[in-house]
């Protein structure tokens, strides 16, 4: 739990940390989308190659970036393991490497199919923590109230959403923090939490639940004592200490996300030979 990633900031001074917050999220939103439509090893090395020259830019340790996927090794584990055991492609029975037991079957199909839905889990949490480490909470408050600014014609509170969702990155770090420690408290008067049954070890984390639960309360109601003595009252009226502007590399860098995904759905969807025939049929009228 200490070496919890997701909601931190890596502080250095980096081209990736001085990128706008708004274009961070809004190739954020393509590189997920892009990954999502990539569908060969190749063009998940590709987003990977890519991932990785930003992850050298930012200044980032890369160990300190992969150890955001503590959080998902058992999901990763059982999403391989049911993706081989039932992913049976046409032909399978033909394969070299093919075993069979009941229902469950062991072929090459299933393996590459498994192999490939891990490498997409990572390359889903890996950029989006990106964002998180070299993002200040602020910054991703500015940012989200400024994408979402069309929603205000309908009424939508904006800026409180923003705040919102910049408070909880923020919290995150800490409840891990106050978790850990209740748990060492419980632990100091006898407690154990690694024995026993599954039944056993979620009963014992009754005793950290209801103090967690009281302190996250306490510190809310904190939080908000302390915004109401500073005079907050949303966004009417708001200036910023630090103004967010596009740059020339943060647009450069938008335009090559859009591209990027361009030429995955180009290649996933074959849009080369429909433009071809297209041409062709033109030319012949």
């Amino acid at each position: 739990m200490k070496d919890v990633v997701f909601g931190q900031i890596y502080p250095v001074n980096s081209p990736v940390h001085r990128a706008d917050a708004r274009a961070k999220f809004i190739i954020m939103i393509l590189y997920i989308v892009t990954v999502i439509f990539a569908s060969s090893f190749m063009q998940m090395a590709v987003i990977a190659l890519l991932l990785l020259t930003v992850i050298l830019m930012s200044r980032i340790p890369p160990l300190k970036v992969l150890s955001a996927l503590k959080a998902i090794i058992v999901l990763a584990i059982a999403t391989f393991i049911f993706t081989v055991l039932l992913n049976k492609g046409e032909g399978a029975e033909n394969e070299s490497l093919y075993l069979e037991f009941g229902p469950f079957c062991i072929c090459g199909t299933g393996l590459l199919t498994g192999a490939f839905i891990i490498c997409r889990i990572v390359l889903l949490i890996v950029g989006p923590t990106m964002v998180t480490l070299t993002t200040t909470p602020v910054d991703m408050a500015d940012a989200i109230e400024f994408l979402l600014a069309p929603l205000k014609l309908i009424k939508v509170p904006v800026h409180a959403f923003g705040m919102i969702m910049s408070i909880a990155l923020r919290m995150i770090p800490t409840l891990f923090e106050e978790t850990q420690r209740v748990m060492n408290a419980q632990k100091a008067r006898g407690a154990c939490f690694d024995h026993g049954n599954v039944f056993k070890r979620i009963g014992a984390l009754v005793p950290v639940l209801i103090p967690l639960f009281i302190s996250a309360l306490k510190r809310s109601a904190d939080l908000s004592d302390a915004m109401e003595s500073r005079c907050y009252n949303g966004g009417k009226g708001k200036t910023r200490m630090k103004v967010l502007k596009f740059r020339v590399s943060d647009i450069l860098s938008m335009l090559f996300s859009a591209l990027l995904l361009f030429f995955i759905l180009v290649c996933v969807y074959n849009w080369w030979n429909w433009g071809w025939v297209a041409f062709m049929q033109m030319g012949t009228v």
